[in-house]
C-alpha cells in the first residue's frame, strides 16, 4: 500500500489527531499540533501522548501515576501543550 508523501511523513500526533473523532480536527490544526510535538517531545514521548487522542482517560491515568517516568513525561507533555495552545490557533 502507497501512502501519500504527506501522510508518510506524518508523526503519531498528527496520524492520531486526524483519526480522532473530534470535530476541530482538521489537516492544519493536526499539522501544527505535530510539528509543535516535534520540537518540543522526545519520539517516544510522541507516540505515548498520541494515545490520548483515542483514550483521553490514559491521559488522567499518567497525570495522576505516582511512577517518577510518568511524572517526567507528564513535565514535558504540559509543555507541549502549553506550547501548542500557543503555537497553533
Amino acid at each position: 500500500m502507497m501512502l501519500a508523501p504527506a501522510q508518510a511523513e506524518a508523526g503519531p500526533i498528527k496520524r492520531a489527531c486526524m483519526a480522532s473523532e473530534r470535530r476541530n480536527a482538521s489537516d492544519s490544526l493536526c499539522s501544527c499540533l505535530d510539528q509543535v510535538a516535534r520540537s518540543s517531545l522526545k519520539r517516544s514521548d510522541q507516540r505515548k501522548a498520541s494515545r490520548f487522542f483515542k483514550d483521553p482517560q490514559k491521559a488522567q491515568e499518567t497525570r495522576q501515576s505516582d511512577n517518577p517516568k510518568d511524572e517526567a513525561f507528564w513535565l514535558r507533555y504540559r509543555d507541549f501543550t502549553t506550547l501548542a495552545a500557543a503555537t497553533c490557533k
